[in-house]
């Protein structure tokens, strides 16, 4: 059976690397990392706290500072796989990663379609004759040397160009060899990685001409392979889904992806979102699991083709997630905080974020300016909030990392309320009843363009009683309806009887409670 040596190349986020490391060696395969020596010693020694006694996971015996298109990157990649060849000898296949791949498919099913194909998977096209480059330099990254990093020295790395152009300072590639170009993501037998290694001791010219291409990761392992192994053994694609727009920027995948990626006929993807922490996490988890049968209709890429051309036609997309995805989550607690006089609800709220850890927003749902993270424009106007309030709180939730949160409405969004408790999530609600005077009525009255300042005394009496009865019926109305837990605390009531409520709707202890019932305040207009 295929029992798979991954080889990590990393800078950065150690915590991201010992999860990825974790969830990979837990079913029997292994992984060798190589983490650049620019990074931080503290990250390093981090990973060898977390992973030093985990059989299954080595480090590369040597570890270099890397560049974007430098040589050090096929360097690095040698190096982890050396260490991986001596340390793992039951290896059959080894699996080039980056940090950002995670596993679309089960190591059972990874492991037989591996026993399956016998071959390598690689992509190795012809280099002059095909289209692989879309932009950007093509031959000069073979016929002219580069010793300089385009991103961190590109007036250097120009001026060098430019000045062995105008020498005609040109060299030859190797007779023997003819240079192949494809993805950096591949997945090698032993047999063919032993080649390698072994090439690369007897072939110093060939070794010295790619240590001074640009961009060497997409042409040397490509080239090699296709040297050393039989056309027939060879299987011209990536085992790992990735795809790039139309700018050459690779496309990111998020949390709603789950579905997509599973049904793609590869083994790994990448890029995952530094952000989809719940995509990672059914990820890892999927990696572990057994019989699962796996639907493949490979559309990933067609998808979305066929999307960005009716962007460019000015067409709208397929539905966005939040109009896919219609509930919050199973576990999530949702604590809504009804009340009329909006300035009470935000002095209990107040005081709550200082005995609680509870995330506690104000009016999302009725105020335009209520502080909100950047949600990619959901958050920007009412309108869009409430028409996609689900998917808002879902967003909000992963935001803070929490299953619970906090946030008010007032009475009168009865429609809201019924929508969150009719979700399978846990819903509770605490009312604030207040009491409300003459003068508090009449001032409500104008602020909603009921009344103005001209309005007479008789209207106003005649209108007061109405807009009382309709407070009372909300408060009804709410009453009515089923939530997991529904409080209540009265502006006429004691803090002990406060304190009860509060109690049940936040589950805290009776000192916290009291803390908040004592709100200063917190009643007066």
């Amino acid at each position: 059976m295929a029992k798979i040596a991954y080889i990590l190349l990393c800078h950065k986020d150690p915590a991201a690397i010992i999860a990825q490391a974790r969830q990979l060696t837990a079913t029997g395969d292994c992984i060798t990392i190589h983490f650049d020596k620019s990074a931080k010693a503290s990250d390093y020694a981090a990973l060898h706290t977390e992973l030093g006694d985990n059989p299954n996971v080595a480090f590369a015996h040597k570890r270099i500072k890397c560049g974007w298109g430098e040589w050090s990157l096929v360097r690095a990649t040698l190096n982890a796989v050396e260490t991986a060849i001596e340390a793992f000898p039951r290896a059959t296949h080894f699996y080039m990663l980056s940090g950002d791949c995670m596993a679309i498919k089960t190591a059972e099913y990874a492991s037989q379609y591996l026993d399956t194909h016998d071959c390598d998977f690689i992509e190795s096209y012809d280099f002059f004759e095909s289209n692989w480059i879309k932009t950007g330099m093509k031959e000069d990254r073979l016929i002219y040397r580069h010793f300089f990093n385009e991103r961190t020295q590109s007036t250097l790395f120009y001026k060098s160009l430019e000045l062995q152009q105008k020498f005609g300072l040109t060299r030859d590639v190797p007779h023997d060899i003819q240079v192949q170009i494809g993805s950096q993501w591949w997945c090698l037998r032993r047999q063919t990685i032993e080649a390698i290694l072994d090439f690369t001791k007897k072939r110093r010219d060939v070794m010295r001409f790619f240590a001074t291409t640009w961009i060497p990761d997409e042409t040397f392992f490509q080239t090699l392979v296709r040297h050393l192994i039989p056309k027939t053994e060879i299987n011209c694609r990536t085992l790992t889904f990735l795809m790039f727009s139309d700018y050459g920027m690779p496309v990111i995948f998020h949390n709603d992806h789950y579905d997509l990626l599973l049904n793609q006929d590869f083994l790994f993807a990448r890029k995952i979102s530094p952000d989809a922490k719940a995509l990672k996490s059914r990820l890892g988890a999927l990696y572990a699991a057994t019989g699962i049968d796996f639907q493949i209709s490979n559309e990933g890429r067609s998808l979305f083709s066929f999307l960005t051309q009716r962007g460019r036609y000015g067409r709208r997309f397929t539905q966005r997630f939040w109009e896919t995805e219609a509930t919050l989550g199973r576990e999530r607690k949702l604590l809504i905080i009804s009340c009329k006089k909006w300035h009470v609800a935000k002095r209990l709220v107040e005081q709550i974020r200082a005995q609680t850890d509870c995330p506690a927003i104000e009016y999302v749902f009725h105020e335009e300016d209520t502080p909100l993270p950047d949600l990619g424009g959901l958050q920007n106007t009412l309108t869009k909030r409430t028409r996609h309030r689900r998917a808002l709180l879902r967003l909000l939730f992963d935001y803070y990392e929490r299953d619970q949160m906090i946030f008010c409405l007032d009475p009168s969004s009865i429609d809201l309320v019924q929508d969150f408790a009719a979700d399978n999530n846990h819903t509770r609600l605490l009312r604030i009843d207040c009491e409300f005077s003459d003068d508090y009525l009449s001032g409500h009255a104008k602020r909603v363009g009921l009344m103005s300042e001209s309005s007479s005394e008789t209207t106003m009496q005649n209108l007061l009683p109405t807009i009382r009865n309709d407070f009372h019926n909300e408060i009804d109305l709410l009453k009515d309806i089923k939530l997991d837990v529904h409080s209540a605390i009265y502006e006429t009531a004691n803090e002990t009887e406060n304190a009860a409520a509060i109690a049940a709707f936040l589950d805290v202890s009776t000192d916290v409670a009291h803390e908040i019932a004592r709100t200063p305040y917190l009643f007066t207009d």
